[in-house]
């Protein structure tokens, strides 16, 4: 029996070679080249968009345990991500073009997977997995809301600048990682007071790319909003957020810095970086003069620009289980970030465990539902939850996941708190494998 997954980015990707794996065959249905989403620049499957990390590899951080439980469950983009990382500290970072050229690679030369370039505009009857992601078409969002019998609900995106390292004034800018964590990775560019009182009045003066009349009224995402965003809301809310200066030391002058801007890596030639926190939606004419008034960056060339795009997502507490299964279809899934999950990692896993089940579906099997003690249990509980009345995407974190018992004296220790939680749920994940 073939299964047909309408998309072919992180999540679809990551069923298609769970499924193929398994021995079932796949139509993989990706609309690029043919349809533009207005923020993909190539035609490969599996293309980073707004950044290239996938967050901590700490597994006391909700990421990094997410990214821990997907390699148990057997996830494949994350085994292609590790062999495309870069450079990032305690963080995952990757070749955006190597990761997503070697995902296409892998999926062409996958006898079981059939890779069709065509904008689907109705859903397919038989076994689907619908990873269309935010971007989804105007024609294929008119079908899933046929389906769902609702509304969508909608976010912006928002994408930073990329620039050119050697473009870059090292006499000012310094290698180095927050706390001389790893290695010295990001390039840190530092502002004293005079520098970012400039540079902040250049930000909330700075004219912004008007909204078409379909995206006036969706709302922003609270873990990627623009930078002129966080700004509006108060002076120093970016040095308390992105350009925080704490452990971030030169040290050819030990001074203690006012803000600091950082850029972490986005190729493995070590030649493209992306400014850490500078999703903006500001004209590009105004990002160039903002980004040429920090210190390090007067002269540097911006080979991508910033840009804002309006993301969708289903009503996932009324339309999924947790397994991702719809309710109304037994053989119609949902994966990605239309079902409200934010984040590159969490959509790989939500691919990840859409392809188990729609696999378990077809041999008669129980579907997998994880424990709620489990980062992606959480998410999957958390996203597809009825009492969820007013529901917006999330990420994973450990706020969604049942806490610890810890002796009082012990409560407000996160380090201890998240090696207890981590542990439960490594061990929860053996239980059902």
């Amino acid at each position: 029996m073939e299964v047909n997954i309408i998309g072919a980015g992180l999540a679809g990707s990551e069923a298609a070679l769970q499924l193929a794996k398994r021995g079932f065959k796949v139509n993989l249905f990706e609309m690029r080249p043919e349809v533009k989403t207005g923020a993909h620049t190539t035609e490969d499957c599996a293309e980073f968009v707004c950044s290239n990390s996938l967050g901590s590899d700490d597994i006391t951080n909700g990421s990094g345990l997410l990214k821990c439980e997907m390699e148990m469950l057997g996830g494949e983009l994350i085994e292609i991500a590790k062999a495309c990382r870069v450079p990032a500290g305690n963080a995952l970072a990757i070749d955006r073009h190597k990761f997503s050229q070697t995902v296409t690679a892998k999926i062409l030369e996958n006898e079981n997977i059939n890779l069709i370039r065509k904008e689907v505009v109705e859903i397919p009857e038989g076994p689907v997995i619908i990873a269309s992601g935010p971007l989804t078409s105007s024609e294929f969002a008119k079908s899933i809301k046929n389906f769902t019998q609702s509304e969508y609900l909608h976010f912006f995106d928002a994408i930073a600048p990329i620039v050119e390292v050697d473009s870059i004034n090292f006499d000012i800018a310094f290698w180095a990682s927050r706390y001389d964590k790893g290695e010295a990775s990001y390039i840190n560019c530092p502002m004293n007071k005079e520098q970012y009182e400039k540079f902040y009045n250049i930000l909330i003066n700075a004219p912004r790319i008007e909204q078409h009349d379909f995206e006036k009224g969706a709302k922003f995402f609270e873990s990627c909003l623009p930078i002129e965003v966080l700004a509006s809301r108060g002076e120093d809310t970016l040095r308390f957020g992105p350009m925080k200066p704490v452990g971030l030391v030169d040290k050819r002058t030990n001074e203690k810095n006012y803000a600091v801007v950082q850029l972490r890596q986005d190729n493995s030639a070590k030649t493209l970086f992306n400014l850490v926190g500078f999703q903006t939606n500001l004209k590009w004419g105004s990002q160039k003069e903002l980004l040429q008034s920090i210190p390090g960056l007067e002269n540097v060339s911006i080979v991508r620009y910033g840009v804002m795009h309006r993301n969708t997502f289903i009503n996932s507490p009324n339309l999924l289980h947790p397994t991702l299964q719809t309710r109304a279809r037994k053989d119609l899934f949902f994966a990605g970030q239309i079902t409200g999950t934010e984040g590159y990692t969490e959509s790989i896993a939500s691919g990840l465990l859409a392809g188990i089940n729609m696999a378990r579906l077809l041999n008669g099997e129980e579907l997998l539902e994880l424990p709620k003690d489990t980062m992606l249990g959480a998410l999957t509980h958390y996203i597809t939850n009825p009492e969820h009345t007013n529901f917006q995407p999330i990420n994973s974190n450990w706020g969604i996941v049942p806490p610890v018992d810890l002796p009082k004296k012990e409560r407000k220790n996160k380090k201890l708190k998240g090696e207890l939680m981590a542990k439960r749920a490594i061990e929860s994940v053996k239980s059902v494998l």
